[in-house]
């Protein structure tokens, strides 16, 4: 018979191909563990790892059934959440991910009211991009992503929170008369700063450019909109901006703001998990949490 132990094991050992990195994570000796997952290859009757000295590699079985493990395990946490959760409203370990995007202008906000309105909540933070956060829930390392919609996928469950619209950011110094607006010419006749590849930002704003040439596209390797802000105050391009991002973003007043022509350009922020999860009303009523936390923050950008 196997045990939930060792598929424990093993999925750690799947993930950082590394007995000694599996261990540590699972609180074990290193001896124990390759004892564990010994007994699984036996109990199994086929092999499911290659090991050497570079390190270990799973075999074809062996990955098909790491697959296989990752969704036990998951749906077994999802067991413990579901009778945890029979109580009251988010208490106990939540793991939220948010994008890059998204977290320094949300988290400012929600954190405190988080702490008064459900004190037994352990919230444990992970900030990265889309595509790492959607696989690490799935794995179920993740319980709930904060995120930009849709996310495709048969398994995920979403909710939509707020729209939040571009604006193009641009020096100071530049000079434009009246109140005209912005269109996605505009753009393609200037550099246009954005952030590193794999940032959805980045996908939204060349997908409203309509932008097939990249050659007056920079990135420098931003990861983050604090740095594109400070290029486009030095003079080195313009960028476009979410609303949720301007309270904190323009404070300096080192940049101007203008708004697009219709349709505005915009993303859907909104939470996602697991169709497997039974917490679905717990996510809701966090998100009701974060929409009133960014309500001031929306209210704000209305003035540009």
């Amino acid at each position: 018979m196997i045990s939930l132990k060792q598929l424990r094991y093993f999925d750690a050992v799947a993930r950082t191909s590394h007995f000694g990195k599996a261990a540590e994570q699972c609180a074990v000796t290193q001896p124990a563990l390759s004892m564990q997952i010994l007994e699984l290859e036996k109990s199994l009757g086929v092999q499911l790892l290659e090991r050497s000295r570079n390190g270990v590699l799973l075999t074809d079985a062996g990955r098909d059934i790491a697959r296989r493990a990752g969704r036990v395990l998951t749906d077994v946490r999802d067991i413990v959440d579901f009778a945890r959760r029979q109580g009251g409203v988010l208490s106990g370990p939540l793991h939220l991910g948010v994008i890059p995007s998204v977290a320094p202008y949300v988290l400012p906000a929600l954190l405190p009211q988080i702490r008064d309105k459900y004190p037994d909540l352990e919230l444990y933070l992970r900030e990265t991009q889309t595509h790492h956060l959607v696989e690490e829930l799935l794995d179920g390392g993740l319980d709930l992503l904060l995120l930009a919609l849709p996310v495709d996928h048969a398994e995920v469950e979403t909710i939509r929170l707020f729209t939040d619209r571009f604006l193009l950011a641009m020096p100071k110094s530049r000079r434009i008369t009246g109140r005209i607006r912005a269109t996605p010419d505009l753009l393609q006749q200037d550099r246009l700063l954005l952030l590193e590849e794999g940032h959805c930002l980045r996908d939204q704003a060349l997908s409203f450019c309509s932008l097939r040439r990249v050659d007056n596209i920079d990135t420098f390797g931003a990861s983050n909109l604090s740095t594109i802000v400070q290029m486009v105050a030095n003079g080195l391009g313009l960028t476009l901006l979410p609303e949720l991002s301007i309270d904190l973003e323009c404070r300096g007043g080192d940049i101007k703001l203008m708004r697009f022509t219709d349709p505005q350009p915009r993303r859907v922020v909104g939470l996602a998990w697991r169709k497997s999860s039974p917490r679905k009303r717990h996510f809701v009523e966090l998100g009701k949490l974060i929409t009133s936390a960014t309500s001031a923050q929306m209210r704000e950008s209305e003035r540009v």
